[in-house]
């Protein structure tokens, strides 16, 4: 079970509403996570303002209600519906099931998302000459999911400094080296 001293009976209701759409629960990333046919359909999520029911493929999901929002600036698959109450998780449990349930339907289908491979990513100078120098650092971040790749990229160029940039991308060479994504343990 999900260890919290916020955000329990909000965690509580929405295990029940998943649970009521027959998945199974499992605890991944440290938090419930629920799967249809180990397949991850919703995960819960407690934060400090609020905790929120994630869809992994709810960019997908047709939202008759408009609740699904992107967990970032730069999330592509995911969307979340954010919670500060039981009472209005409560409220909304009929609609929470049916999203859960197109959400399973989506799995159902094999649905996937379109990442538009022709969008070719935008590589910082930076690293771009990091990459040119080191033959074994461009093979390790080729190697990289497009997705890690991604968030590499994101994080070097949010530095405004190009010595920034160049910091960053040297402290990140051995966990590029060795196979691992910006936010991997």
């Amino acid at each position: 079970m999900f260890k919290t001293t916020r955000w329990q009976e909000e965690t509580r209701k929405l295990r029940e509403i998943a649970l009521a759409c027959e998945l199974e629960e499992e605890t991944k990333w440290g938090k419930p996570c629920f799967t249809w046919e180990n397949r991850n359909i919703v995960l819960i999520q407690g934060f400090k303002e609020s905790c929120a029911l994630m869809f992994f493929k709810g960019v997908l999901l047709r939202d008759a209600k408009g609740l699904l929002k992107a967990p970032g600036e730069n999330s592509r698959i995911s969307r979340w519906i954010k919670f500060t109450s039981v009472q209005e998780i409560a409220r909304l449990g009929n609609v929470l099931k049916a999203y859960i349930c197109e959400a399973i339907e989506v799995e159902k289908a094999g649905l996937k998302v379109d990442l538009k491979k022709s969008r070719e990513l935008a590589l910082p100078e930076e690293l771009k000459d990091k990459l040119d120098r080191n033959p074994a650092l461009k093979t390790a971040f080729r190697a990289l999911t497009p997705g890690r790749q991604r968030a590499y990229c994101i994080y070097f160029s949010e530095a405004k400094q190009s010595q920034t940039r160049e910091s960053r991308i040297e402290k990140c060479v051995p966990r590029i080296l060795s196979g691992k994504g910006l936010n991997d343990a």
